[in-house]
């Protein structure tokens, strides 16, 4: 398959198309877990600082007393409050109910209604503007290019009236780091995923069209062959023909050229019967509500008596051997059966040398009806024995070919055994002779009424 254009050009397509197809699902796969990732850290950490802002809202409102000035007890609930913009230093406390605070890229900011700072807890990213919304789906951006996610709430005093603002917020530098971390994956890994399944296609692909293949094969195989077949005979026609009509003519020529005529057709209609059989079989679906019952001691007895003639022109003894007395009975086509069982009688006798022995054996064995067709012919080497079945395969070629055969014999014998739900197989020894086996499911002798 390397060879041939046609088909390296429909496997490049095919792992093409595969490969495209898989991407574009892992691609999409790995945009959609990174949206879900960054919406679900984003939302944590939403409600992170929602909760931090409402516990710290609720537990100062009722200390403030006037707007725009922090109360001193408010320190008992931001320890490391520090007044304007300086920076303080985190305090060593960490068993402080808010100790959230305290850790670092947290921070808290109280502004009055101007928007003025008047005192933060942790860091004091500068430059942050001023937002007067209570939510904020979106980062906010200082000075210094770092990212904060905030929430501001507004503060009231004890009497109700508005004191300020409450901004809570947390770098997003570790938010950041694990998009970035995802984001590198996707991008390095999904084109080193691609060339594994770009890889994986190939071969897939390969395998899908190996069937077809040999499909081609065989069927560029057959093509050589029949049209080999066919021009044998048309060969030898036209030949005749040419050779009479060039001669004289005569009763006696005349006779023999149309007797000529006859075999090469006979041969034609022969080979042309054969492959419109072999073609109904590979068409046609089993229906074995049509099967009949058939007696295979008639059917062995009949062909054995009809092929004592070419036997004793060839110079082989043709013998049956019935070991049950009783008769063995099968479901199936009679007339199809008859040429599985004649084939392989005649492909013994072409194939025995003067002087040979074929023997026709039927027996059973629990529900197999078997029957055997051995014979001390030429033998098959053991590296040919897989290709005996194959159409127009010949072991001899010039024997086959001398007796008219077109190596279909044992194809529709196969075929035959194959939709009567048998079996046919072939022991064989080169120079030692060849023993065909067919197997076909017994049935129980019908019932005669008398």
């Amino acid at each position: 398959m390397q060879n041939n254009r046609l088909f390296n050009l429909s496997r490049w397509r095919l792992a093409s198309y595969y490969a495209g197809v898989m991407g574009l699902i892992l691609g999409l796969c790995g945009l959609a877990v990174y949206e879900m990732t960054s919406q679900d850290h984003w939302r944590s950490l939403d409600q992170e600082l929602t909760s931090l802002a409402g516990t710290l809202h609720d537990g100062l409102e009722p200390l403030l007393q006037q707007p725009g000035q922090l109360e001193p007890s408010v320190k008992q609930i931001l320890p490391n409050l520090c007044l304007g913009t300086v920076a303080c230093p985190r305090s060593p406390q960490r068993r402080h109910i808010l100790n959230a605070t305290q850790q670092p890229g947290y921070y808290v900011r109280f502004l009055d209604l101007n928007g003025q700072l008047l005192a933060t807890a942790g860091e004091n990213p500068p430059g942050l503007a001023f937002e007067r919304e209570t939510t904020r789906q979106k980062p906010l951006t200082d000075q210094k290019g770092n990212r904060y996610h905030q929430v501001s709430l507004l503060l009231k005093t004890t009497t109700g009236e508005p004191w300020g603002y409450l901004k809570v917020g947390r770098s997003l530098v570790e938010y950041d780091h694990h998009l970035h971390t995802i984001q590198g994956f996707l991008v390095w890994g999904l084109p080193i995923v691609m060339i594994v399944v770009g890889g994986a296609s190939w071969w897939l692909a390969g395998l899908a069209m190996e069937p077809v293949y040999r499909s081609y094969q065989q069927i560029q195989q057959f093509t050589a062959d029949i049209a080999h077949e066919l021009r044998t005979p048309i060969t030898a026609i036209q030949a005749t023909l040419e050779t009479t009509l060039n001669a004289e003519p005569n009763a006696e020529e005349t006779h023999s050229t149309l007797q000529t005529l006859k075999r090469q057709n006979y041969r034609l209609s022969h080979l042309i019967h054969d492959l419109l059989l072999l073609s109904r079989m590979d068409l046609t679906t089993v229906n074995p509500t049509q099967f009949t019952l058939c007696c295979l001691n008639d059917l062995v007895e009949d062909l054995t008596e009809e092929f004592a003639s070419l036997a004793i022109a060839a110079g082989v003894l043709l013998s049956a051997k019935l070991d049950n007395q009783a008769n063995i009975w099968v479901r199936g086509e009679e007339e199809q059966l008859y040429r599985l069982v004649g084939n392989l009688i005649s492909n013994a006798i072409h194939y025995t040398p003067t002087g040979g022995e074929v023997t026709v054996m039927l027996e059973t064995d629990k529900q197999q009806a078997i029957i055997k067709v051995q014979d001390t012919g030429i033998g098959i080497a053991s590296e040919n024995q897989s290709r005996v079945f194959d159409r127009f395969y010949r072991v001899d070629t010039a024997r086959s070919r001398q007796r008219g055969g077109a190596g279909l014999g044992l194809a529709i014998a196969q075929a035959i055994a194959v939709k009567h739900r048998g079996s046919l197989t072939v022991e064989s020894e080169l120079g030692q002779g060849s023993l065909f086996t067919v197997q076909l499911p017994l049935v129980s002798a019908p019932i005669v009424q008398s």
